[in-house]
């Protein structure tokens, strides 16, 4: 099955991502992955795209579909894949459409407040960058990290004025790729739902909703 999947940071994106791959036994193709491997291997491709990273820059869409397009035709995508950050924009979803064709669009539904609340309760550590959560992964001491005793900070993205200037960007990003896709109809609408003492579900839970809604859109 050949899958895209959309949400805001902070929806969970990687991490039902990487158990969906487990479970459906097809690759999860992150963009920000793909693109590290291409500048560690050195190649034209890898240098082009090292160059706009390096400055700060987006990777303008050519490269980006390039490089998918590689990655796409390689042999553990046979049975399908899971599409993490692409594509971004209309041309790089008319290029994935010439290049495979997609079976469904999971998009994750997630209350800007739940995502809010997730991204600025994190803390990464100075020293070894481990990542905690003050709601739902704090360290055993305050402001201390468990692994090397480096001390934790908030990074300023992760502040929720911040945050809430990501999620509103993400959505203007968002909006003609799901119109896109709608038209289709193969995007499925994932919606947030609380476990019952109100916090977020188990990534498993959620999980095993995906795989039950991608076994009736194969039927």
């Amino acid at each position: 099955m050949r899958i895209v999947i959309l949400g805001p940071p902070g929806s969970g994106k990687g991490t039902y991502s990487s158990r969906l791959s487990a479970r459906l036994g097809i690759p999860h193709i992150s963009t920000g992955d793909i693109f590290r491997e291409e500048i560690k291997s050195g190649s034209e491709l890898g240098q082009s795209i090292s160059e706009y990273v390096s400055n700060g820059r987006l990777v303008p869409d050519d490269i980006v579909n390039k490089v998918m397009e590689k990655r796409l035709s390689k042999e553990d995508c046979g049975k399908g894949f899971i599409l993490d950050g692409y594509p971004r924009t209309i041309q790089q979803a008319e290029f994935l459409d010439k290049v495979s064709k997609i079976d469904v669009v999971i998009n994750l539904n997630v209350p800007d407040e739940v995502i809010v609340r997730r991204l600025s309760s994190r803390l990464v550590c100075k020293k070894c960058g481990a990542i905690y959560n003050k709601l739902t992964l704090p360290p055993k001491v305050n402001g201390v990290c468990d692994i090397c005793g480096g001390e934790l900070y908030q990074r300023e993205d992760d502040k929720p004025e911040v945050v809430r200037e990501r999620i509103g960007i993400y959505k203007k990003e968002v909006a003609p790729i799901l119109e896109y896709y709608r038209k289709t109809g193969v995007v499925f609408d994932l919606f947030y739902e609380p476990d019952e003492s109100g916090g977020d579900a188990s990534p498993d839970v959620v999980v095993d909703k995906i795989v039950k809604a991608l076994e009736e859109f194969s039927d």
